[in-house]
């Protein structure tokens, strides 16, 4: 993974911490498909390892700021966007378990 930083969960995250991991997951995988790109292609634009990608969907890992703005850059998005749809995606969610 040249130029990431990976932050893998290896203890069991808060309630908040995986909301919002899975939140940027299916923000991501969601970002990645709009611009019809394989996890493969969004990987090497950005420099980042496959692997990785799938991480961050799957809200394994939790990418750092420079992760996050390299994303945006390459999904064409700016990162607060990426942000806010996080936010209403955790609130939306948080709505239906009600």
């Amino acid at each position: 993974m040249s130029g990431s930083t990976v932050s893998v969960k290896r203890r069991n995250p808060t309630s908040s911490e995986a909301r919002g991991q899975d939140a940027f997951g299916a923000v991501l995988r969601q970002a990645r498909i709009g611009r019809n790109l394989s996890q493969d292609a969004l990987a090497l634009q950005t420099g980042f390892d496959r692997t990785f990608i799938g991480m961050l969907e799957r809200g394994l890992a939790s990418p750092s700021l420079r992760t996050l703005f390299r994303l945006a850059e390459v999904l064409q998005v700016r990162p607060s966007q990426i942000i806010r749809r996080m936010e209403q995606s955790m609130v939306h969610r948080s709505a239906k378990k009600r």
